[in-house]
């Protein structure tokens, strides 16, 4: 179970518990109130109420709740890159559903987490502070308690974080680096597509960043994404719309069945700050196989 301390100071002079919790970590009021109900805020190793004024020297410490998710186990991989007591982060394999929908109820990461969970004797609530599309493949971020979630939400809202990804895109892209900044929405809601809308569109910006360019077969291209925004689809939508479609991208326009039979899209790169020890913490996954071998057929 993660857990969170605070020494007081001389400065802290006269502040009760409950003040000093507010000004020193970082918790939402939500989980504010989850810590007073389930008496999880201790002064020198005793459960204490809010209202105790501490000493110069003492130790408020907190012990986060424990909450566990209920999804059937199934026996799907598990790739950790990074983990701790308050994160884990694995790699992605493609032709997974992140999190159980009415229509996929099972067959998720969700469900191989809670195998993974029974095989490493831990239990918490599933927590995915980022998605990726059934068929991207990469970093995925799964918070082990709601502090990590709300804190790395917020950074990501804030553009503190950094998500890159790597795609091989169809066609030949001739400038070096350029940034979309184009609005995406929902043009039918009865359909899963998103577009380029100027009016109804939230804020869209990719920043692309060419690495390779293969002229062979009507040429491709290998680009490096960072995305600011972090819509539905964005790398996508961005990358069909100025005519370059993801390669093996059947639903915007990219289909090439005969290289790859998923959008050549990877999560390659995150950097954030971690939400309890304030470190900067900077994650790599390697380029998928499927994704190497599209890259040896076009060279």
């Amino acid at each position: 179970m993660a857990k969170f301390q605070y020494t007081v100071t001389e400065d802290d002079a006269g502040l009760p518990v409950k003040r000093l919790l507010r000004l020193k970590f970082n918790f939402s009021s939500r989980l504010l109130s989850k810590l007073k109900f389930q008496h999880l805020v201790y002064l020198n190793g005793q459960q204490t109420p809010g209202w105790i004024v501490p000493a110069a020297g003492d130790v408020i410490s907190v012990d986060l709740p424990e909450e566990k998710s209920d999804f059937p186990p199934e026996d799907i991989p598990i790739d950790p890159v990074y983990e701790d007591d308050d994160l884990l982060i694995i790699n992605k394999q493609p032709g997974i559903i992140v999190h159980p929908t009415k229509g996929h109820p099972v067959h998720t990461i969700a469900n191989g987490l809670m195998k993974y969970m029974a095989d490493t004797g831990q239990s918490f609530k599933i927590r995915f502070v980022n998605r990726l599309d059934m068929d991207t493949t990469g970093l995925l971020i799964v918070a082990k308690n709601s502090h990590a979630q709300d804190d790395l939400t917020k950074q990501m809202k804030a553009n503190a974080t950094e998500k890159r990804y790597i795609a091989i895109a169809n066609g030949i892209i001739e400038e070096d680096s350029f940034t979309i900044d184009l609005p995406i929405g929902r043009p039918d809601p009865e359909r899963v597509e998103r577009g380029v809308m100027k009016e109804g569109g939230y804020p869209s910006v990719t920043h692309v960043k060419v690495l390779q360019r293969f002229p062979k077969d009507g040429g491709h291209t290998l680009v490096e994404l960072l995305l600011e925004t972090g819509r539905t689809h964005q790398i996508r939508v961005h990358m069909s719309h100025i005519g370059h479609p993801l390669t093996g991208d059947s639903l915007y326009g990219g289909e090439a069945p005969e290289l790859i039979g998923r959008q050549a899209l990877h999560a390659c790169m995150l950097s954030f700050r971690h939400p309890a020890t304030g470190e900067k913490i900077i994650i790599e996954a390697p380029i998928p196989d499927d994704l190497k071998e599209v890259m040896e057929k076009i060279r």
